[in-house]
């Protein structure tokens, strides 16, 4: 008789522990590690002689909502210390678990030891510094303010204070707190000299305010900074400490994975350089990279603040690569893909906040060239305040991004959200493209002025159609801007259904959606990226636009369109497994979607490689590499991972199939997962062995009904609220 294990216990078996070390300090930005909460983030490098910790707030953005801007680096701190003797025993790490940085070594017979987190609950960065032998702590402390700001040290404190061509106001303190020794001003530094111990608090912030009713401006920070740093200043900092812990783990323990051994005894940038010889050999490395991109979410997403950009909220240079902004023909989305599943809804909340700010900002109609009489559409990049780069027009983007507003409900089952956010901003993005849309070959409905992001076919002097990089030239009845129009169309005719109004609008649309140009099949059995049939076998673009509809759309699967859904893998395949980091991140959804786990698997064993060239990868702090760094690799591979483990997009008459490892690699042999979440309200854990799922149990915290699919045969699940199944 075999007896299973509780899929608790199932996670002491190969769970890894969920922190990056290295045994020497980072000599780049890439190396540093990152912690953040969620509006406040610092990469920090773990020096001996020097630390460098370089910090940013999410609001310090030049631009308006007009001009793009950029997001910008706030300044540095550096400790410069006066220890003698050569190092030993070093060991820098990021603990997922706690969010906590640690830096230990001995230096000179004494051991030192460094501790940092970014506290969301008092809203500033804790540095503290301590050795095993009294009066060891001596060196100065120096911060610094990217925009020349005034620098001034005064007792225990250094703070700068400045303002932005855009009017933008801001400051950063530093107060530092010591037990034993002196710390005093040396010019814009402190001088710290046989301290015992020493807490660094660092506070950042703008007077930005997340309104555009306010013109997005509130007060100069000054108050708030200097009534955090004294709150905080007289707590200790074991309770600062407690309760950033229990505010991190409240959102990162919700769920827990194991997929395997995990060579956590190796330092993570030597691990990485394994795993690329040899991915069966250290799954566990994959179950922290899923896990890393739910730290960086909680590190950069937090209610109240602005979504996450580009790079979170990490960002070292005054102009980033694409502004580090809010990029809208995949990298903003893909951002937010794994906050529902993977039990983050909080986290989404910035999201919504800032696409209902920019849609109030875009139907002012202050450009000419993006105005509408009905619902509103956006360039391809923006910024917090609606400005934007003005670099393409992204039509389709506003439905894409509204996506989001239902899959929150399908989540969540909040009637109140549906009704009152996500129903309205549907409908009026539906009554939109019904006056755009025209009437194309065979009578069908095609959008046009189509565009695949972000290339095209460009006919040359030869007579001959080649793609184009960058090519922006009118498309009608591209399979992007099609699908996704479906997509919405669909949403909104499924909202409608559920609140049970405007029944004779949403026939309407239903008309509309069947009347669509649908996925096309084309020569060589792929589907089509245009209209006409001209895509190029050999095209190994990073976008893969046209297969929106297998995911993060609904409209291709392999049991309700199987000729699309082969049709589909012949695209995936000629576009080939490699491209930039969020390229192959999506790649990763796409086959977990298309039920080839195995194939995801080996797009996810190309991304958790090392960066080289120009081609994704991952950096030695497994940053996700475009190149250069974007967050949306590390988001995006979560988000796959959970495609691979469990997926409940499928929707008939109101209920959602809940599909069990429907895309589970043969390398995953064994192993468990806690704590996701399924459309229809339900909570999931699962447990497999031997490749089979062993065990699972959903919850239904406010009741609902599935469909679920496990080990191939599907059974209908109705539970009242608060209530549990299990399986076997």
């Amino acid at each position: 008789m075999k007896l299973l294990l509780p899929l608790a216990a199932t996670l002491t078996l190969g769970a890894s522990a969920q922190s990056l070390w290295y045994d020497k300090p980072a000599a780049r930005w890439e190396e540093a590690l990152p912690i953040g909460n969620g509006s406040l983030g610092a990469m920090i490098h773990g020096g001996i002689a020097k630390e460098h910790i370089q910090f940013n707030e999410q609001t310090l953005w030049t631009g308006d909502e007009i001009q793009m801007g950029n997001y910008q680096p706030f300044g540095d701190l550096f400790f410069d210390f006066s220890e003698t003797g050569e190092p030993t025993a070093y060991r820098r790490e990021l603990s997922l678990d706690d969010a906590v940085h640690r830096v230990t070594y001995t230096s000179g017979g004494t051991t030192f030891t460094r501790e940092a987190f970014s506290s969301h609950p008092a809203q500033l960065m804790v540095f503290r510094f301590t050795a095993d032998k009294p009066g060891a702590l001596r060196g100065k402390l120096r911060l610094t303010d990217m925009h020349g700001a005034p620098i001034r040290a005064d007792g225990r404190s250094i703070t700068a204070t400045g303002k932005l061509d855009n009017g933008l106001e801001y400051q950063s303190t530093v107060l530092v707190l010591h037990e034993g020794g002196s710390v005093k001003p040396d010019g814009q530094a402190l001088a710290i000299d046989a301290a015992d111990q020493l807490t660094v608090l660092l506070s950042a912030d703008t007077s930005f305010s997340n309104s555009p009713a306010r013109k997005w401006r509130g007060p100069h920070p000054a108050k708030d900074i200097e009534s955090r740093l004294k709150a905080a200043a007289a707590t200790t900092y074991e309770k600062l400490k407690a309760e950033h812990l229990a505010d991190h783990r409240a959102l990162y323990h919700r769920v827990k994975i194991d997929l395997g051994p995990a060579r956590d005894e190796v330092p993570t940038s030597s691990r990485i350089l394994e795993y690329r010889k040899s991915p069966t050999a250290d799954p566990g490395l994959e179950a922290m990279l899923f896990q890393y991109g739910r730290y960086l979410m909680i590190g950069s997403s937090r209610p109240g603040g602005l979504p996450a950009n580009l790079q979170g909220i990490w960002n070292k240079d005054m102009k980033p690569a694409w502004y580090s902004g809010y990029t809208t023909n995949i990298n903003i989305e893909m951002n937010y893909w794994l906050a529902e599943p993977t039990n983050l809804a909080e986290c989404h909340e910035p999201y919504f906040d800032w696409l209902r700010n920019l849609a109030t900002v875009r139907k002012k109609n202050a450009q000419p060239a993006i105005a509408t009489d009905k619902g509103w559409i956006a360039y391809s990049t923006n910024n917090p305040m609606g400005g934007n780069s003005t670099w393409g027009i992204h039509r389709p983007g506003s439905a894409w991004m509204t996506q989001h507003l239902w899959t929150r409900y399908e989540f969540s089952g909040d009637k109140d959200f549906l009704k009152n956010r996500a129903y309205p901003a549907l409908k009026e993005l539906v009554e939109y493209w019904e006056s755009y849309l025209v009437e194309g070959p065979g009578g069908k409905l095609i959008t046009p002025t189509g565009w695949s992001p972000e290339h095209g076919p460009v006919k040359g002097k030869d007579g001959k159609i080649r793609l184009v990089e960058g090519d922006r030239t009118p498309q009608p009845g591209a399979s992007y801007d099609q699908q996704i129009v479906w997509d919405l169309f669909t949403n909104y005719i499924d909202a409608a259904t559920e609140l049970g109004i405007d029944a004779a609008y949403r026939d309407h649309v239903i008309g509309l959606r069947d009347r669509l140009l649908g996925p096309q099949i084309g020569k060589w059995g792929q589907i089509q990226e245009w209209m006409q049939d001209v895509d190029d076998p050999k095209d190994k673009h990073r976008h893969v636009s046209h297969l929106f509809a297998v995911h993060p759309g609904r409209q291709i699967n392999p049991v309700a369109t199987p000729e699309l859904a082969k049709a589909a893998k012949v695209s995936l395949n000629a576009r080939g497994d490699g491209g930039t980091g969020w390229s192959r991140a999506w790649k990763i959804n796409f086959w977990a979607r298309l039920a080839d786990g195995d194939h995801a698997h080996r797009i996810l064993h190309g991304l958790l490689t090392p960066q080289s060239g120009g081609n994704g990868g991952v950096y030695p702090n497994l940053f996700g590499a475009h190149p250069p760094f974007q967050i949306d690799g590390n988001f995006g591979a979560t988000a796959g991972i959970t495609e691979m483990l469990l997926q409940s997009h499928v929707r008939e008459n109101g209920v959602h199939l809940i599909d069990l490892l429907p895309a589970l690699p043969a390398t995953w042999k064994n192993g468990s997962v806690t704590g996701l979440r399924a459309r229809g309200g339900f909570e999931v854990d699962l447990a497999w062995r031997d490749g089979k799922l062993a065990k699972a149990v959903l919850r239904a915290p406010q009741g609902g009904k599935a469909r679920v699919r496990a080990n191939g045969k599907i059974e209908t699940l109705t539970l009242a609220p608060g209530g549990t199944h299990t399986i076997p």
